[in-house]
């Protein structure tokens, strides 16, 4: 069963609890159906990595970790503060809105 999430791949957000709160980012994946993000430098882990024939060394690798939808907040594009999302329909399509500065984000 899939949900469907405020946030999108691309988008500017700022984490707003957990061991990284503070930082902004963009989102590089979204796994709605386990509503989780992982979003660019923020809970990087460690992954051991099995010597390949493409990666021939192995190692250590830092990657980013997912982080739960609600430890983020979405930055508005045109009001740059941290801001939670409504919905309205315009011609039929639903378009995301700022709830502070009521204009569309997408």
């Amino acid at each position: 069963m899939s949900k469907s999430l405020m946030i999108r791949k691309g988008d500017r957000v700022k984490v707003i609890a957990g061991k990284d709160k503070g930082k902004e980012s963009r989102v590089l994946r979204v796994y709605p159906h386990r509503e989780r993000l992982v979003v660019e430098h923020v809970n990087m882990i460690k992954k051991h990595q099995r010597a390949t024939q493409k990666q021939p060394k192995g190692g250590i690798l830092e990657i980013e970790g997912t982080i739960h939808v609600s430890n983020v907040m979405l930055l508005c594009p045109s009001c740059a503060q941290p801001t939670r999302v409504g919905r309205k329909r315009e011609d039929g399509a639903r378009v995301r809105v700022c709830k502070q500065c009521g204009k569309d984000i997408d």
